[in-house]
C-alpha cells in the first residue's frame, strides 16, 4: 500500500519559482518510475516529469523542459519538482504518482491527492 502526499502548491507572479513536495510511504524502490502530472479544467492529465527510482534517468514535458526539475530523495522519502520561470499555461493541479512507467499516466497505480498551482 502507497501513500503520496504533495504540498507546495500556491499562487505565483509568471517568471516565478516553486517548489513541490510529495512525501510517500508504503513504497519500496524497485525499478519502476515516480513522477508528476498535472491538470487543468477542462483538459486532460498531462505528463509533467519523471525520475526512475532504480538507476539513473529524468524524463520531461516538451512544454516544460529547461524549467522544471524532478528529484528524489530517499533518505527523506520525499519526491520534488522544482519549478523555474513559471507561466501562466502552468497552472494546474499538480499529482504526484508512483509504480508506473515515464510520463504515461495509464501505467501509474499510486497517486496523490494533488496540489494547486496558479500562474497569474
Amino acid at each position: 500500500h502507497v501513500q503520496l502526499v504533495e504540498s507546495g502548491g500556491g499562487l505565483v507572479q509568471p517568471g516565478g519559482s516553486l517548489r513541490l513536495s510529495c512525501a510517500f510511504s508504503g513504497y519500496t524502490y524497485s525499478g519502476h518510475c515516480m513522477a508528476w502530472f498535472r491538470q487543468a479544467p477542462g483538459k486532460e492529465r498531462e505528463g509533467v516529469a519523471a525520475i526512475y527510482t532504480g538507476r539513473s534517468g529524468t524524463y520531461y514535458a516538451d512544454s516544460v523542459q529547461g524549467r522544471f526539475t524532478i528529484s528524489l530523495d530517499n533518505a527523506k522519502n520525499t519526491l520534488y519538482l522544482q519549478m523555474n520561470n513559471l507561466k501562466p499555461e502552468d497552472t494546474a493541479m499538480y499529482y504526484c504518482a508512483a509504480q508506473g512507467w515515464g510520463l504515461a499516466a495509464r501505467t501509474y497505480n499510486a497517486w496523490g491527492q494533488g496540489t494547486q498551482v496558479t500562474v497569474s
